[in-house]
């Protein structure tokens, strides 16, 4: 009976722990649309007004004016509600518009905008915005939005931002194994590393 009685607590805990795991569960990779999960942020911030083409009314923001860690850090970084406000307080004709307003809020209560991850990687995963921009951007001058473009997708002709690629370990192992001029006057090329502890914890 005692025997019966520690196995009926035991299956009780993994049922409710599975059912925990199911709630919490990562989102989806793709979705019937195959782009990755909309994430609903506070403000519906428009990429492609601020990054978009002139053509189309963009104001062709470089991708690192705002996210400025992407150069010398592991992560890109959110810009500080500082930064925003330091344009929007100057620019008159979009100040009574619903998202400045609510950028306004946010900074009068003296409160960070809440934005939440859209390329969210697991935690045992280690991936280096600096490097990548390091070697893309500065010495093989490549566009800035075409570097970032290649795993964030083309956020010039997006609102609010989605994840376009897997972000597997196959996608970013297939990446690693391209060759990858050293820099743009050179003809020598490279791979990215293959061994785990780069990319793992």
């Amino acid at each position: 009976m005692y025997c019966f009685l520690r196995l009926s607590v035991l299956l009780v805990g993994l049922i409710a722990s599975a059912g925990s795991y199911a709630v919490n569960a990562v989102q989806p990779l793709t979705t019937a649309d195959d782009l990755g999960p909309k994430v609903e942020q506070p403000i519906e911030f428009p990429h492609d007004r601020h990054a978009g083409d002139a053509a189309k009314g963009g104001m062709q923001i470089n991708c690192m004016y705002c996210h400025t860690y992407a150069r010398r850090s592991i992560v890109a970084g959110i810009p500080p509600l500082q930064k925003c406000i330091g344009c929007h307080q100057s620019i008159e004709s979009v100040r009574e518009t619903p998202r400045i307003k609510k950028l306004f809020e946010y900074w009068e209560a003296k409160k960070a905008v809440p934005w939440k991850k859209v390329h969210d990687l697991p935690d045992f995963v280690r991936f280096n915005h600096e490097r990548h921009i390091q070697r893309f951007v500065f010495a093989q001058n490549k566009p800035v939005q075409e570097a970032c473009g290649y795993c964030h997708g083309d956020v010039k002709t997006m609102t609010v931002a989605r994840r376009q690629k897997p972000l597997s370990m196959g996608w970013c192992v297939s990446c690693h194994q391209k060759d990858h001029p050293v820099d743009a006057t050179s003809t020598k090329t490279t791979h990215g590393p293959n061994d785990c502890w780069q990319c793992h914890k």
